[in-house]
């Protein structure tokens, strides 16, 4: 098979197999710029539905923002049983994430790992406001080492959301740090990930263009 037909046809056991993590990272680039272009794959999504309904075999796990604006499924032209998609507010990493990847790469047989971030992030912003809103106010910690790994501007005046090209640093920053958070916490993944089982990679999606930069 092709790229274009390992990422139309509905996951089976065998073209599961068939793909690497590099040739996993290519689907989903590929599938990106259909998307960039509004060229996006013919699929019978129904069809997929009953060829899935006895097992899965996606090949990604994308780990993305709640916003309603960074649908993987959708920015990377993907059909049912393709990806794994793990979503929460700023996209970082804790023990259920963790674990869910864990099940997703390790049992299930996913052959990539991606962490993406998104441009002008509300979550990234409202951690560099330092927002306070009830359970808001512990999830957004998590996003503050961040924040404070972010050097610059050194002008706390200008270190908030008002500061777009800071906002974008800061959820850059987040994305390789949860990224070095996975392979610290989970020696399932480092270990396949060391053998070359699995490839774990960042990623920016841009709200305006809705193309995805990808960091190695």
């Amino acid at each position: 098979m092709n790229l274009l037909e390992l990422n139309t046809a509905t996951q089976t056991k065998s073209t599961q197999a068939e793909i690497s993590p590099s040739i996993a990272l290519e689907l989903l680039k590929e599938g990106n710029a259909r998307f960039v272009e509004n060229k996006q794959a013919g699929r019978q999504l129904l069809q997929q539905v009953t060829d899935t309904s006895t097992g899965q075999y996606p090949y990604a796990t994308i780990l993305s923002c709640i916003d309603s604006r960074v649908s993987s499924e959708l920015i990377f032209d993907q059909g049912i049983g393709d990806i794994f998609s793990v979503r929460i507010a700023g996209n970082f990493i804790n023990e259920d994430i963790l674990g869910s990847m864990e099940f997703a790469c390790k049992l299930a047989g996913t052959k990539i790992v991606v962490v993406l971030g998104h441009t002008s992030c509300g979550a990234v912003k409202g951690a560099c406001d330092d927002a306070k809103l009830g359970n808001l106010t512990a999830m957004l910690e998590k996003i503050t080492p961040a924040v404070k790994g972010v050097t610059e501007p050194a002008d706390t005046s200008q270190r908030n959301s008002g500061n777009i090209t800071f906002v974008n640093e800061v959820a850059k920053k987040n994305v390789h740090l949860s990224i070095e958070r996975i392979l610290k916490e989970s020696p399932v993944l480092e270990a396949m990930h060391s053998a070359g089982e699995i490839q774990i990679v960042g990623g920016m999606y841009d709200i305006k263009t809705g193309k995805v930069e990808f960091y190695a």
